[in-house]
């Protein structure tokens, strides 16, 4: 096997980890590597042979992993996906298991926590969009500016910012973030019934 640049081991090794970070403790495929290294699968392919063979990471079975990585997914909890949140007008969803996943405590810290899904364009300016995955904490006490899962007057849910108390009205007011679509549009509640605040955003791919 030819020799490899050392400096490309380390970019795919830097790559891989912090891929697993963002992704809930996903690891990326040979198509994605080579992709994000601008290089050829078959490249990507003979760098992650030689890598295994010198101990840089581990390349078994078409399957990718770091081996200081794998302590993290020792401590985890168990967590359900449990539908979507309307990020736009509140919408009436009903909760239903979707699927249970484990979330690693060194990255996403102690729960408890449940999964949403994204859907509509009223977070964008904070970065969520449709389909992102949300990791929400649950029995959290809101601060000023958190994401939050509320629910209004009407039974209905959405995920809106916190921003606190409107002074003429005296209520709370929860603020769109997209000020393209909807330019200082919020929603003002009676009381706030706050069913989590975001905790990580996972983008969709």
């Amino acid at each position: 096997m030819r020799h490899k640049d050392p400096e490309l081991m380390n970019r795919i090794k830097q790559y891989i980890s912090e891929y697993y970070l963002e992704n809930a403790g996903a690891m990326p495929t040979i198509t994605q590597i080579a992709n994000a290294m601008e290089v050829v699968r078959s490249t990507a392919y003979t760098y992650l042979v030689a890598m295994d063979r010198q101990g840089l990471i581990r390349y078994q079975d078409g399957k990718v992993s770091v081996r200081e990585l794998d302590k993290i997914l020792i401590d985890s909890e168990q967590v359900d996906a449990v539908g979507e949140i309307h990020c736009g007008e509140p919408a009436l969803e009903e909760a239903n298991l979707l699927y249970r996943t484990s979330l690693p405590t060194a990255i996403f810290g102690k729960g408890p926590f449940y999964i949403l899904k994204a859907k509509g364009d009223s977070m964008v300016d904070a970065g969520i969009e449709s389909s992102d995955t949300l990791i929400i904490r649950k029995n959290a006490e809101p601060k000023l500016g958190d994401i939050v899962v509320a629910l209004d007057e009407n039974n209905e849910n959405t995920l809106k910012r916190y921003a606190g108390i409107d002074k003429e009205s005296n209520k709370v007011v929860l603020e769109y973030m997209n000020q393209e679509v909807y330019p200082d549009k919020k929603i003002l509640v009676s009381t706030l019934i706050c069913q989590g605040v975001l905790s990580h955003v996972i983008k969709t791919m």
